[in-house]
């Protein structure tokens, strides 16, 4: 891509930075509820809207799927918990199978290790915390792709230490919020760091991907 139409892209991740960083802010002020939905929304829909128009591959596409259905569940959770669950469940699985795509060739035992964990901590860990046993099995499921598309993401050939990285950031976030549900209800400093390591790990994701299907292109 040549470095013009790079710079024009740009734009978009550095206004999302903005409203990324910015809602920490933002959600404790006396901004009115439906702009700060939308000020949520715009952090991750602007990495989707990077990621459509970063890359001109099918997978870049994809990527920013899931990245929309973020920025979707984002904002429909403010609203309605369980729609916003189902968009982020289904961006787990797009991304799942798209970082299976993407398998790495050779998984050593320790990275086969972790995505089992992933895959089995994740959902138990979604079925243990929640003190109302109504919502353990819903979340429970949640867990599975959640963990699903976190092992998937580590036992890719993307690099680990963004796009893998970013899925073990997006999973300590969702943690959190199964801990708010039962033993960390109504601690302040474990909410607090929901966002922060949600948007960083959808940030380390997009960058991630996009920069190595960048780098296999040339």
């Amino acid at each position: 891509m040549p470095r013009r139409a790079l710079a024009e892209k740009r734009p978009w991740l550095l206004a999302s930075l903005l409203f990324g960083i910015g809602y920490i802010y933002v959600r404790d002020s006396q901004m009115p509820g439906l702009y700060q939905i939308a000020w949520k929304g715009a952090a991750v829909g602007l990495l989707a809207l990077y990621a459509a128009l970063r890359h001109h591959s099918r997978d870049a596409k994809v990527l920013a799927v899931v990245l929309a259905l973020g920025a979707a569940g984002d904002m429909a959770i403010e609203i309605d918990q369980r729609a916003g669950a189902v968009l982020f469940l289904v961006g787990h699985l797009v991304a799942a199978a798209l970082y299976a795509a993407h398998r790495r060739a050779q998984v050593t035992p320790s990275q086969q290790a972790l995505a089992v964990v992933l895959l089995i901590a994740v959902p138990l860990l979604g079925w243990l915390l929640p003190a109302d046993r109504s919502a353990a099995l819903p979340v429970a499921i949640y867990g599975l792709a959640l963990g699903a598309m976190a092992a998937a993401a580590w036992t890719s050939n993307f690099p680990r230490y963004r796009v893998g990285t970013g899925a073990l950031l997006f999973v300590a976030s969702d943690l959190l919020i199964f801990a708010g549900l039962g033993p960390l209800a109504g601690v302040g400093p474990a909410q607090w760091l929901v966002w922060p390591l949600y948007y960083c790990g959808q940030f380390l994701i997009c960058v991630g991907v996009l920069g190595t299907l960048r780098e296999r292109e040339l």
